[in-house]
């Protein structure tokens, strides 16, 4: 018997008020009214907060979201739309909603949901009075906080069909708070059929992708479900990235079978980039093309192809899936980073600095390391919340560890913690910033068990960041787990073939095929990183104590001035403070490849 599937998701339960009293007085207008509303403002709200319809029930709907903050948001959204759209409306047509959340386990069959956490929801929307919201006491725990929106203690109120007593909590919020781009007033007669009006979605504030259905240019029926799986699954890994706004499935795909102006989707989902491509099979070959672009320029930002044979279908669509993440991900990050640059500084709101920040720290010089940290601390202060700038400041501390840069150690190492624990309480679903904070907390605290945990929870999260598997890779290294760190390290070259600092994992592969005594392929490993970055100092150790150990103790030294150079402090006594490396013998040998290669006392 197959395994039932389960999943955890924010339920959104959505009921039209008096819906029989509207029916009964004008049923043509009435449902014409209601689709309009759903059209323009419920499935392009569920759109911009990354949530999914689920299904529609005469004058309900059911949507989920992978997160309780999207979902309540998305909630507040439509309600403040609906005030909207309702204003100067005659009393006797205007439609009203009322709203329940939940955040529970449910049971997935196929595209349907059920199961108590659907009921629960179902039953607090009962207990919502028009055009307001309730929540569960789990959504609330989920949302405490991190949204402008203060919270009515209604008890444990007693649902219908449910056994026990649910904690609930009535959604009070500000209009001002919650300006929207609501939709021209839609006026319809009994009988009129309705119509489409044109309104550009207002853009997320961070980057936002739609991807579209993939074309089938073979005519063969079989290929259009293997290229709809690939658009399934590119959409599902790039909503695993905190730091992405991405359309969900059922918006993306409203596009199927038509031709599709770019700039008019990226108009009509609110995005920033579209992800479009095709499928076409000649014999047992299939090949596949990508393309990304900039919906308000028409610029062409990436575009590469995938060739590969049908027999190995799903190995292929994984692979695809796979590249296109580890490619467009970096793209768009370097897209918006440039346009944070550009933007005035007087203007500058806590992601904009957030952005500029993870700029800075590409240079990985002292000065540059300060400003982003500078920067990351206004991210901070602009939005307390925000929980990536936390993650990205320990990296900061991680950087300045790593190059002697630290001017009070028990300071920074407290600073250090205080931050990892902001990322614990706030970002708990933000996968960049908790493998951040975690390998800080390794490297800067030596705090093993909690930084590896953290890092494991980002993945757990997120299995496409590269960034949380190069930092996964090197924690390995300092448990004395080679054989670990390279395959967590390949998966991080994988994903990201194109990062800026790939240098990274490359120079933490050559450590650990130093540490497995491998040292003609460390030294392979090395000499790439240091074409990527020449001053890079992990790479310039693993070439110095590599060459030394083979004995090559000439070609060692010439690594020594460099050494020196980036690491002016550096000596044999305490180069154990450089890296929290756990195995004596590791420790051991790298010590004594440093010493050959004439590191001072």
């Amino acid at each position: 018997m197959a395994r039932e599937q389960r999943r955890l998701a924010a339920i959104v339960a959505a009921d039209v008020v008096g819906y029989s009293r509207l029916m009964g007085r004008d049923e043509s207008g009435t449902l014409a009214r209601l689709r309009e509303h759903r059209k323009q403002r419920f499935e392009p709200t569920l759109a911009r907060h990354g949530g999914r319809l689920v299904k529609l029930a005469g004058d309900g709907a059911l949507a989920e979201f992978p997160s309780a903050v999207d979902a309540l948001g998305a909630a507040i959204e439509f309600q403040q739309l609906m005030v909207e759209g309702n204003r100067g409306q005659p009393e006797d047509t205007v439609i009203v909603f009322r709203i329940g959340l939940h955040l529970g386990d449910l049971i997935v069959d196929g595209d349907d949901l059920y199961g108590d956490g659907v009921n629960v929801a179902a039953r607090l929307e009962a207990e919502a009075p028009p055009g307001g919201i309730v929540i569960s006491g789990d959504v609330h725990n989920a949302v405490a906080g991190r949204l402008k929106a203060n919270f009515d203690d209604l008890g444990g109120l007693v649902l219908k069909n449910i056994e026990r007593s649910v904690q609930a909590f009535g959604v009070r919020w500000e209009a001002a708070d919650w300006k929207v781009t609501s939709p021209a007033v839609v006026t319809v007669a009994a009988g009129t059929p309705s119509s489409s009006v044109d309104v550009p979605l207002a853009l997320p504030d961070k980057p936002s992708i739609a991807v579209l259905p993939f074309q089938n240019m073979s005519g063969d029926p079989e290929q259009e479900y293997f290229a709809d799986g690939i658009v399934e699954d590119i959409i599902t890994a790039l909503s695993r990235f905190k730091s992405l706004f991405v359309i969900a499935r059922n918006s993306s795909f409203t596009y199927k079978g038509r031709a599709a102006d770019i700039k008019q989707v990226g108009r009509d989902l609110g995005v920033r980039y579209v992800l479009e491509g095709s499928v076409r099979k000649a014999a047992n070959k299939v090949r596949i093309t990508g393309q990304l672009i900039d919906s308000e320029t028409g610029a062409h930002l990436w575009a590469d192809r995938f060739d590969g044979s049908l027999e190995d279908m799903f190995e292929l669509q994984d692979y695809v899936t796979t590249s296109v993440v580890g490619a467009i991900a970096p793209k768009l990050d370097q897209a918006e980073m440039d346009r944070a640059k550009r933007k005035p500084s007087e203007h500058l709101d806590a992601y904009d600095c957030f952005l500029r920040g993870k700029a800075h720290l590409y240079d990985r010089t002292r000065e540059s390391t300060e400003e982003a940290l500078r920067l990351f601390y206004c991210a901070i202060e602009l939005d307390p919340n925000f929980a990536t700038p936390y993650g990205m400041a320990a990296g900061c501390y991680s950087t300045r560890k790593q190059q002697g840069w630290i001017v009070d150690e028990e300071w920074e190492q407290a600073e250090n913690t205080r931050l990892a624990l902001r990322v614990s309480a706030l970002g708990q679903d933000d996968a960049l910033a908790l493998c951040l904070a975690g390998y800080s907390l390794v490297w800067v605290n030596r705090e093993y068990d909690a930084g590896t945990a953290m890092v494991d929870q980002a993945l757990a999260i997120n299995q496409s960041l590269a960034a949380g598997w190069a930092n996964r890779g090197a924690i390995s290294l300092f448990l004395g787990q080679p054989d670990a760190a390279q395959e967590q390290l390949g998966r991080a070259l994988r994903l990201n073939p194109l990062d800026p600092e790939t240098y990274r994992p490359e120079g933490a592969m050559a450590f650990a095929y130093l540490f497995q005594g491998k040292y003609d392929d460390a030294l392979k490993w090395a000499t790439k990183a240091l074409v990527h970055r020449p001053t890079f100092y992990v790479a310039l150790w693993a070439s110095a104590i590599a060459n030394a150990l083979v004995g090559k103790i000439d070609e060692a030294q010439k690594f020594m001035p460099q050494i020196r150079l980036v690491h002016p402090s550096m000596r044999i006594s305490n180069f154990k403070d450089y890296i929290p490396t756990r195995r004596p013998e590791d420790m051991e040998r790298m010590i004594e490849g440093l010493r050959l290669a004439g590191l001072p006392e």
